[in-house]
Parts: structure tokens; sequence; C-alpha cells
């Protein structure tokens, strides 16, 4: 790495770097340094009255107090700080001091890695603490973490800019207070979940994320293609269809938790990947689901937060069991007086017109329904509502209602204004499936492109016989989301998917010869700021020359500075810019 695109920080760190190796210091040792405690445990079990507890800990150095020949150190662990106690006498107990004069004082720097061996007591201030005796360098830190400082309960100089966070959550987990406890939650619910399904009885497997047919859902797929069969593949929108193919093949129950890819936008609750729970189970039904579903949830919320409540945005949402139930068709009623029941395409969307909704011909019945209730209803949900009997139309892999023509046994629970999870008896008739497939190739004919597509091996297998099936389909990020009191889907998703990230736009190297300016002066000038070939074209070339000599001699180049005359010539042979700008080479 060219030395020009370092920071001073960054600069000085690797001088510290090369006089730890001239040392015979290894800054990156590959022998294991064995510790036998945690920050937090080193505190809770701490007593005054015991024996002096030997300890042996390691972990980033995040702060550094030095007093002369005594000095503090801030060590972060997995679990969280301590306070560690150096002394030059201690840690240096023969003639030679330069273990604590130079190494520590002066070569290590903040975000280290260091471990520390010694014992545990309270400082006269009350402060339990460890007393150092050994200390080892671990990993050198080049780069500078951001250091949020607090006062009074008050975080200064936060690393908080939610794009920066989410492309650097290496950096946001270890300076950000509660980031960590996230996604400690995210495992609390995803170990609970497999505990009752296991519990349960039901199997866990694992089953192809490169799919010939994009299946089990209304998504448009991503798309890509499998070179040694010379053929095109989607990635997987959903689990269902291979997980009811191991229901035909006998097993009891079934589950998935894993990756969904769908190729459509990002905001504050959608991401293209996410992770989704999908369960199984013969010879249950929608109203055993619910049952099922709403006990889950209870145990997992309390399981998380000691309670089966949580608080968001000043509601307390509670998964106490039972939740309401209330049919897609009178909630559209209750909400806009609209009975869609009975209710044909042609008078249902010219309702939705009449509400100045953004509606077309490629709708269906259900897909107008849909929208209706996404416009109306969804975010008016609070607390734990199943949502239940959708119209067949909206429905293509779901058993009709058994007393409700024209319905299906379905619902959807809805959490804080968001679909939680998706569940059906399932449809196990393979010629009403077949049916409802042709149906859906009806509506990707009239321009849907989430319409399904006919898979004939699924029905092939529903063929041989698929006995009365409860699915549900629960998305995990969401009801991390839920359980942690966040709001966007990034605070949960520990490397949520991001635009490119914005680079500053630079000529290229081959645009700086063109007028003259060789290779290696070309960092030199980006240093200065000039980071386009135009941006020199209003500068007079003893300005720049001086420009360019005071970074010879900041960074200590040993290059043949320019003359005056060279510098004016590159000015001269400068193009105007151009009035669309340059691109970025």
């Amino acid at each position: 790495m060219n030395v020009l695109e370092l920071s001073e920080q960054e600069i000085g760190r690797r001088e510290s770097l090369q006089q730890l190796r001239e040392m015979g210091i290894n800054p990156y040792p590959a022998a294991e340094f064995p510790t036998n405690a945690f920050s937090t445990e080193i505190v809770e079990s701490f007593q005054d009255d015991a024996e002096p507890r030997e300890v042996s800990i390691a972990g980033r150095m995040m702060g550094r107090r030095v007093m002369g020949k005594a000095s503090f150190v801030e060590l972060q662990d997995s679990k969280g700080r301590i306070q560690v106690y150096i002394t030059r006498d201690d840690l240096c107990p023969g003639d030679d001091k330069e273990l604590y004069n130079t190494v520590f004082k002066k070569l290590l720097d903040i975000g280290d890695f260091i471990g520390i061996k010694g014992f545990v007591f309270r400082t006269q201030t009350g402060e339990i603490s460890v007393h150092c005796k050994e200390l080892t360098l671990l990993s050198k830190a080049l780069k500078p973490l951001p250091i949020v400082k607090y006062k009074d309960g008050v975080a200064y100089d936060k690393f908080d800019d939610p794009e920066l966070r989410y492309r650097q959550r290496y950096v946001d987990l270890v300076v950000n207070e509660g980031v960590k406890d996230t996604f400690l939650k995210r495992a609390t619910i995803i170990r609970t979940m497999r505990r009752i399904l296991d519990e349960a009885g039901y199997t866990e497997v694992d089953t192809p994320i490169l799919q010939s047919i994009a299946g089990g859902a209304s998504a448009r797929p991503f798309i890509t293609h499998f070179n040694a069969l010379n053929q095109d593949m989607y990635m997987r929108i959903a689990t269902e269809l291979y997980l009811k193919r191991l229901i035909v093949g006998g097993f009891e129950g079934v589950y998935e938790m894993g990756k969904n890819f769908r190729n459509e936008g990002m905001d504050k609750t959608h991401n293209p990947e996410f992770t989704c729970m999908e369960l199984y189970v013969s010879y249950k039904d929608l109203l055993w689901g619910m049952d099922f579903t709403e006990k889950m949830l209870e145990e997992i919320c309390t399981a998380v937060n000691g309670k089966p409540e949580v608080e968001i945005d000043g509601n307390i949402i509670s998964f106490k069991a039972p939740f309401r139930r209330l049919p897609i068709l009178d909630a559209i009623k209750e909400k806009t007086g609209f009975d869609c029941d009975g209710k044909s395409e042609d008078e249902i969307r010219a309702f939705c017109l009449s509400k100045g909704m953004d509606v077309d011909e490629t709708m269906g019945k259900g897909k107008l329904i849909d929208e209706l209730f996404g416009e109306f209803c969804e975010g008016t949900f609070i607390q734990p509502t199943f949502i239940t009997d959708y119209p067949v139309e909206m429905s293509p892999l779901t058993k009709m209602h058994r007393s409700k023509p024209g319905l299906t046994e379905r619902f959807e629970l809805m959490v804080n204004g968001k679909e939680l999870a998706n569940a059906y008896s399932e449809l196990n008739d393979p010629i009403d499936q077949e049916e409802r497939f042709i149906e859906q190739m009806k509506l990707a004919d009239k321009g849907d492109d989430e319409a399904m597509i006919i898979d004939h091996d699924f029905l092939r297998a529903l063929q041989y016989g698929m006995p009365p099936t409860f699915g549900i389909g629960i998305g995990i990020d969401r009801l991390v989301m839920l359980m942690t009191g966040k709001f966007a889907i990034g605070e949960v998703m520990l490397f949520p998917q991001m635009k490119p990230e914005k680079k500053i736009p630079q000529s290229s190297v081959a645009e700086w010869a063109e007028i003259g300016v060789p290779e290696d002066i070309v960092p030199v000038l980006r240093k200065a700021g000039f980071n386009l070939i135009t941006n020199i074209k209003d500068e007079k070339p003893q300005g720049l020359q001086q420009k360019i000599g005071e970074i010879f001699k900041k960074y200590k180049l040993d290059l043949p500075k320019p003359s005056v005359d060279e510098v004016a010539k590159w000015i001269s042979l400068t193009p105007d810019p151009s009035p669309k700008g340059e691109g970025s080479k």
C-alpha cells in the first residue's frame, strides 16, 4: 500500500509495527494464549476476603492511562470490559524496563489485542481490576478505532451512521454498546425455536438453494447460470415444495432454517437475502397451527426478554397466548367499509381506483385484495393477530376452506403492522393443485412476474399421496426485530445487503500521463486533493509545485521534485472540464 493512502495515525502504527519486529517481538504470534476467565465473570465472582485469584485474560485494549511508573488499561473481551493495573517494576522485575517504557507506553495502541496474566484485586477507588504480572502482544491493529466517549451517560464522537455501521459491522460491534447483545439475542431466538421444534419430534433438513424452478412463493427470483449443465438456475425463493416432498416420503414433520433470496426492493423491513424457518407437520391443520405458533412465540419471547412482552416504539406488544383471529375480508371491511365478499375482479379494481391506488389490468382478484389489505389494514395490527380465510386467488398452494366456498385455510400473523408468519392447511389434492398452477401461469401471461411456475415434479410427488399437512413460514429477521425492539432489518442482520460503496471520482494514471505527469507523482497530487486532471486547471505553477513539495517533505518521499516549468506544462495541457464531469476510472 502506498504510504500516501494512509492517515498519519496509520503511518505511526506501521512504524510501531516495524520497531516491534526489530526488537524481536512478533506482533502476530501463532502460539495459543490460554485464558481461564472473562471480564464479567471476574467481577461477578470477586470476594474481598478470598485469596487473590490468578487469572489469564485476553482482549482488545480500549483505553490507557499512563501515570509514570504505573498505568491503567481498559481491556475488552468477548463478554465485556475490565480494568487492568500495570506497573513498570511488576512487568519488568529486572534491570531491563523496555517492555514497559518502550513497548507498552510507546508501541502499543488502542485497538491492539493483548494477553494479561495476573491476579484480581480491588483498587482504592473500589474498582475490581486485574493486577498485571505478564503482558503479551497478540495482534497489532493498523487502523485506529473510532473511540466513543461517554460522560454522564451521554455518548460523544459516535460511530452511528447506519450505512457505515452496516458496511463496517466489525467496527460497529467493537465500539457501540448493545450491538453484540442484539445478535446474541438473535442466537437465543434461533436456538430456542430449534429446541421447541426438536422436542416436538420434528426433523431439521437441508434442501437445495439452487433450483431449476423458483417455486413455493410468489416472488421475483435471482437467476444464475450453471455452466456444467449449461442451464439457467434460480436462487430459491422458498423451501416449501422440497419440504412437502419429504412429507410425501414419510417424514412426520420437517423444518428448515435457511436463506431465501428474492430479487425485489430493499427497505427498512426487506432485504433480498433473508433467513426463514419453514415447518411442515403431517396430520395437522390450520387450527392446530395457530395454537402451536402462539405458544412457540410466547416461549421465545420469554427466553429472550424474561417475559412474554416487548416494548417497541412505546407500544407494549404481548406474545401471551391466545392471539386475536380475524378473517381477511372482515379486516378489509372493518378498515374501509367495502365488502369484497362476492365481488368480481372488476368491482374490486374499481374500488381500488376510487381510493387512488396504483393498480392495473395485470392484477387478478387475489392481487387486488392483497393490495387493499396492504394499503388499509396491515399497518394497523400492532398486537399479534392471525389474519385468516384468504381467497383462493391469493393462495395457490392452500387447501380450500372446509366450510366457506371460495376461501382457503390460510393465516398470516401480523405483529406491529408487519407480516411475521404465513401458514396453510396444505393443499394435497394433485388435480386441484395442477389447476391452480395453470391459473398462476395465466397471471404470468398477463405480466405478473411474481406468479408461480408449474413444478411438474412436485405435482408428480403429490400424485403419490401426501397426508393432511400443516405448513408455516416465519421470517427470522423480522422475528428478531420484534423481539429486540429494532425498527430496521439492517440492525438484526450482521451483514445486510448494501449498495456499492461510493468512491471519489479519480482520473486514471494513463489520463495523468497524457498531460505529462509521471506515474509516481499521481498519488502525490491525489493526496494534495487533485483527484481529476481538470482540478489543476486553475492552479498557479509555483503554487502547485509548492503543494507537491509539502507532501514530499511531510511523508519523507525520496522522489525527484518536478520543476516549475514541468508543472506549468501539465497545467497548459490540461483539458477544459467536461460539462457532464469526468468519470471515475
